[in-house]
């Protein structure tokens, strides 16, 4: 039963990342919005590493500090004038007043459309997709249906079982 299981994460999880392929090909040099969630970081990093085997597209990364204040402005000032052919924001779960970050990033979408021609991949947690929800519903729906890579469920019992 447990392989079973295994296998069908793994199979949806291939499937999560073709799909991630996909939309990042087809957005190729105009900006677009893809919401990637996954509550595991570990299973995250593991998905990436598929990811890459797996795309062809030079991928730049950014990984939040939990002391940023605002989406925009950091990606502008990690990435300078280079335009990546696509861009991963790691790291929303660690930041904390993610309700400013989250209601500056709405206010400020316009900005993102005019400045980054290029996909922007946000990786976040169900609880982040929900703030994303409530917090920046404008922004939240420039993107398309969030693609999700999901643990499964023993091992989600597993990883809760650890952290207690």
């Amino acid at each position: 039963m447990n392989s079973t299981n295994n296998s069908r994460d793994s199979l949806s999880n291939s499937a999560a990342a073709e799909r991630l392929a996909r939309a990042i090909k087809v957005a190729s040099g105009e900006f677009s919005l893809i919401l990637v969630c996954c509550d595991s970081i570990p299973k995250q990093q593991q998905i990436l590493k598929f990811f890459k085997e797996l795309s062809s597209v030079a991928i730049q990364e950014i990984r939040l500090s939990p002391t940023d204040e605002t989406l925009y402005t950091t990606i502008t000032n990690t990435i300078g004038i280079s335009h990546p052919e696509a861009l991963m924001v790691h790291g929303l779960e660690s930041v904390i007043a993610i309700h400013q970050l989250l209601i500056s990033t709405n206010l400020m979408r316009d900005e993102f459309r005019k400045t980054f021609h290029f996909p922007v991949v946000l990786w976040v947690n169900d609880e982040v997709l929900s703030q994303l929800v409530w917090l920046a519903p404008d922004l939240k729906n420039w993107a398309a249906t969030t693609i999700r890579f999901d643990i499964s469920h023993s091992k989600l019992i597993e990883n809760q079982a650890l952290s207690v």
